[in-house]
């Protein structure tokens, strides 16, 4: 009897560890950072030693998770910090302004670890926040690589500041999701329609960036479509290398070729006194998850040529 219970146990728990691992996300973050911290309520994950200084800045709704891949491949050259923006990935929100309070924990974070002229990498909302540190720090940064982040939110080029902040107003009014399964399902669909190639991939990212915080996602999407940093793009002293996603089949719905997209993305930029473009395809908004290696080259290869 003492071994036919002994032996249900084994199998009752070999088959909760099973189920156990079949939950675990693959893309959820695994590397184990040398050193955490946070600053003025983001979280940062530092990794590796030596070299140039990377800043890893995640995108909307995003945590460390983003940026796996990148610091296995860097951090045996790099010292890479990072960074987890409040309100995400599970982290607490903050008041006030989202998007100033993050820009300030940069500057904090580089200047209390004395961190020498730093190579700002961002995706997304992370992207356009590197744009705007090196508008208005020109001398204290090496480079910046944006993944799909811009000076202002694509579409609105033509807008003025009044209709921006109506329109920011008016994002930041609007309901938010009461439950954390209706989030997720929007976050599912985000993914699926705008994230990334692969669906499965899609549903496995949507659960990650549903552990934000819903009004947290509002707040910040409220300020990107009030921001414009063109007038201050001639500012910016370091290269800027800018990968611009395109997948055939959305930008068949936009009717924009893979070099209109390119080209588009450049008038964006226009005034940047260093600039390089790069197209990543076939891939959508989370072009590291699509095409990883595409990424990590230009990158790379961005960074030995830097002066």
């Amino acid at each position: 009897m003492i071994k036919h219970i002994a032996l249900a146990l084994a199998l009752s728990l070999g088959a909760a560890t099973l189920a156990h691992a079949f939950d675990t996300n693959r893309f959820a973050a695994t590397l184990v950072p040398a050193e955490r911290f946070e600053i003025e309520g983001t979280l940062v994950e530092r990794h590796g030693a030596g070299g140039t200084p990377l800043i890893l800045i995640p995108g909307l709704a995003s945590g460390a998770w983003v940026w796996q891949e990148t610091v296995r491949q860097f951090k045996g050259e790099h010292a890479i910090y990072v960074l987890t923006l409040p309100g995400f990935d599970g982290r607490p929100a903050i008041a006030g302004k989202s998007t100033a309070a993050a820009s300030d924990s940069l500057r904090e974070l580089i200047v209390s670890r004395k961190l020498l002229r730093p190579v700002l990498i961002g995706h997304s909302l992370g992207g356009t926040m590197a744009i705007g540190y090196a508008t208005q720090h020109p001398d204290g940064v090496r480079g910046v690589v944006s993944i799909d982040g811009l000076p202002l939110f694509p579409g609105t080029e033509d807008w003025d500041a009044i209709q921006r902040a109506r329109v920011a107003e008016d994002v930041k009014s609007r309901p938010v999701a009461t439950t954390a399964s209706l989030f997720a399902s929007q976050q599912q669909e985000y993914m699926r329609g705008t994230g990334v190639v692969d669906m499965a991939r899609a549903d496995e990212l949507a659960k990650l960036t549903a552990k934000s915080e819903p009004v947290a996602v509002m707040k910040f999407m409220a300020e990107a479509f009030a921001l414009d940093l063109r007038p201050s793009l001639p500012a910016i002293k370091a290269p800027v290398l800018l990968l611009s996603p395109y997948f055939d089949a959305d930008a068949e719905q936009l009717r924009m070729t893979e070099a209109a997209k390119t080209d588009y993305y450049k008038v964006l930029m226009a005034g940047t006194p260093n600039l390089q473009v790069v197209s990543i395809s076939p891939a959508r908004h989370f072009a590291m998850f699509d095409q990883p290696q595409q990424v990590t080259d230009a990158i790379r290869a961005f960074l030995k040529k830097l002066p």
